[in-house]
Parts: C-alpha cells; structure tokens; sequence
C-alpha cells in the first residue's frame, strides 16, 4: 500500500490505458465529493453535531479549485442545493441539475452550457432503507448529455459508507445496505446495455472497487465496464485507495482517452484543512465524443 501510495502521491496524478478512439470532440468529464456543502446553520438537527457550514472564504477557494477543474461535466455529491452549487460553478459557464432528494447530502451535476441535458428521473431506488426510516439515502441523478453529434447516458451516485473493503457477505448493516444498492446499480446498468447506450456511472461508491471486487463482477456481469481507476492509488491528502469512480460502458469505453485520469489535489497540505474544503479531490477524464 505504502509504495502504492508513494508513487502516485509524487506524480500527483494517474492515468489510464486504453485504445485511443478517432479524434473529436474532448470533454472532460469530473466526480467531486464536496463534504456537506451547505448554508444551514451549525446545531440545525438535518447536520451531525461536528458539521459547519462553509465560511465565504472557504466557498471562494473551493470556487478557485472549480476553475481551476475546468471540467466539461462535474458530478459532485453532498450538496445541500443548487445555489451553493452555482457559487463553484457559475451559470454562465454552467448547468446545474440536482436529484429531488429531501435530504443534505444531494447529488448533482454541473454541465458546460454548450452541451445539452435531458432529464431522466431520479434512480430512488437507491433508498433501499424503509419509508420510515429517520435518515433517507441518497437517489442517483440520472441524465443524458449530448454535444449535438454524440450522446452519453450519465449516472451520479453516492453509496452507503461503512463498507469500503469487506466481503459481500458482511452481514454488517452497511454490507448489506450496500449490496442491497448495488444489485439496484446493477439493474441500471444492465437496462443500457439491453439499449446499446454509451453510459458513464460516477460518483462516491464508498467503495474500494477494483477489478477483482466482487461488487464490481456484479456490475460487469452483463456487459464489460471500464473502472477508470482501476490499478492506482490517489494523491489526495497524503494518498489513499479510490472510493471515488468513473464506470464507463458500451461504445463509451472506447471514447476514454489514453493516460487522463487525475487528481486535483489542494495547495493545502495539511489534512486538518479538509473541513473547509472536503475530505475528497476531484477525479476526472477526458472523452473522445465521436
């Protein structure tokens, strides 16, 4: 783990291989957990009793590293709305489109205006839990995203914690939540392949998910998926394994360029700076539309 870590922490960025597909259009394509992003106030009984809201100042330095990103499409993930959203990501450079969950910890998209969205519902199916139940889980916020020649069927996620690299067969209640998830992803990724779509599923799968991971078999059962991450380490905050993914199916395997894959990692290097920025970096690709 240590060299792992090591060897990309330095480099500060990963990559990928893969065919390269016939030049077209570039997009680059971001998953970012931002942390509980919000503007409710400190003791509001929605947030855990050591989540603060963000100081302005926090908000402009984590509008910086937006710019900085630069990415065509952001998946981003605990964000209590779409104001907050648009002081990362500006309207006039973005889109911003957010499932209908009640809850904090929403998950979202913010999508360069030059390319066009078109809504599908929400996958609440992901809230697995009962109705009664005092905390809801988190929906995927389903989409497809077109540049006006191609089109990429995009799902944003954030999966139960708890379960990072145990065995299916936990039987600890954040196991079985999360397989309960998974066979529910499982379901939607089969419906494009019976389709034929390029898809794209990112997001925090709170998972240690590599190639041999029986979650992953799950996943890749109906069709082969490409795990962006697959083999590397992240930098971000001193190294860590990947919790953060990008999944890419059908044609859209072929459209991910060759060595992409990477981290924004913070000037900031001292982990106690997280609260104000997140715990996560933005992990990102660039695609080949054709």
């Amino acid at each position: 783990m240590r060299n792992v870590l090591r060897q990309w922490a330095c480099a500060g960025l990963v990559a990928v291989a893969l065919a390269h597909p016939a030049a077209g259009r570039t997009i680059k394509v971001s998953t970012w957990n931002l942390d509980w992003l919000t503007a409710r106030a400190a003791g509001d009984p929605t947030l855990p009793p050591d989540v603060h809201p963000r100081a302005d100042a926090d908000l402009r330095r984590l509008a910086v590293y937006a710019a900085r990103l630069d990415a065509d499409i952001v998946g981003f993930q605990e964000v209590d709305s779409p104001a907050l959203a648009a002081r990362l990501f500006p309207p006039g450079r973005y889109r911003i489109v957010m499932t209908a969950d009640p809850v904090v910890q929403r998950t979202g998209l913010a999508v360069a205006t030059s390319l066009t969205i078109e809504r599908h519902p929400d996958l609440a199916a992901l809230d697995v839990y009962p109705p009664t139940a005092p905390h809801p889980l988190r929906s995927g916020l389903d989409v497809t995203i077109g540049d006006g020649t191609a089109n990429l069927r995009v799902l944003v996620v954030h999966l139960k914690a708890g379960c990072r690299d145990a065995a299916p067969s936990d039987r600890r209640a954040a196991c079985l939540t999360l397989a309960r998830q998974m066979a529910v992803l499982d379901d939607w990724v089969a419906q494009r392949h019976d389709e034929g779509v390029p898809f794209l599923v990112m997001g925090d799968f709170n998972r240690n998910l590599t190639p041999g991971d029986p979650f992953f078999h799950l996943l890749d059962q109906d069709g082969p998926l490409t795990l962006a991450t697959a083999g590397r380490a992240s930098p971000c905050w001193g190294g860590t394994y990947f919790i953060d993914h990008l999944l890419l199916g059908n044609q859209a395997r072929g459209w991910l360029r060759p060595d992409s894959l990477r981290v924004l990692t913070y000037d900031e290097q001292d982990p106690a700076r997280a609260p104000a920025l997140s715990d996560h970096c933005p992990v990102s690709v660039r695609l080949e539309m054709p």
